[in-house]
């Protein structure tokens, strides 16, 4: 079975480096690192393109509908953004990295196939591991608050974005590179504890840069129970509510929830 693990990360390897890299370099190099640069060049496309288009919706195709000329971040503020996600890319994929390396070997509770389960399982073990991500990252995160050593030194670089016009799309990534990495790490530790479809797994690692880029556009979209970028930007404002991922669920049952529309009744 490991082997086929490994037979779909070569799959990816040669879409990702035979589409970018001249014939032949990719498969010279060694397999960790293929999957290291492939893990690379797709972060950072994700990065780019994700957040670049929707600067572009709500900054100017959009300009003032969803956030004031006033509340723009600067373009200086974006490129600062970018230079500390770019500093702290290279790290950052060297997680999914490792945690390839362990399906591979057969570490894990992954499976290739969701025939080898079948789709009720899939969907069941998809929900618990969903779940143990959310608790894992909101106790990651607050910890990363309430701890001060790691706060002044990991944290603290991402919450330079404290106010509406710092906070963009490009934010989302804007971290130590260490403080990106722990708060990712419940990806990797559930896989050694509920049986997750490995697929499903690459792809939800990457869906987490599109959905960091949205939770720091300001923009609150006002579906429950997601914690959507208005309970976020409230996280970037008072650092002490709103630890949660994807939803609220985890903040509600810890006493640390803050709801936008409640706050900005208050202010009324």
């Amino acid at each position: 079975m490991a082997g086929a693990f490994e037979e779909e990360t070569n799959l990816y390897n040669r879409i990702v480096l035979g589409s970018l890299l001249p014939e032949g370099v990719g498969e010279t190099l060694p397999h960790w690192l293929q999957g290291w640069l492939r893990n690379y060049i797709g972060g950072t496309l994700v990065y780019f393109i994700s957040s670049f288009l929707w600067c572009f919706y709500i900054y100017y195709l959009k300009r003032n509908l969803y956030i004031p000329k006033d509340a723009i971040p600067t373009n200086k503020a974006m490129l600062l953004q970018i230079a500390v996600a770019m500093k702290a890319m290279p790290f950052y994929v060297v997680l999914p990295t490792i945690s390839e390396y362990m399906v591979e070997k057969g570490w894990t509770r992954c499976f290739a196939s969701i025939d080898e389960v079948g789709w009720l399982a899939y969907f069941g073990n998809l929900a618990v591991y969903l779940t143990l991500v959310e608790f894992g990252i909101y106790w990651m995160h607050r910890e990363l608050h309430d701890i001060k050593p790691l706060y002044k030194y990991l944290h603290a670089t991402h919450h330079i974005y404290n106010k509406q016009n710092t906070l963009s799309p490009f934010a989302g990534l804007a971290f130590h590179p260490l403080d990106g990495i722990m708060q990712a790490l419940p990806h990797v530790i559930s896989l050694f504890l509920v049986r997750m479809h490995f697929r499903t797994h690459i792809a939800l690692l990457f869906i987490e840069g599109i959905w960091t880029a949205n939770i720091h556009d300001c923009i609150h979209g006002k579906l429950w129970p997601v914690m959507g970028a208005g309970y976020h930007t409230i996280h970037h404002t008072t650092y002490r509510h709103n630890y949660g991922h994807y939803t609220i669920w985890m903040d509600w049952m810890f006493g640390t929830l803050r709801d936008p529309e409640e706050d900005e009744a208050k202010k009324i």
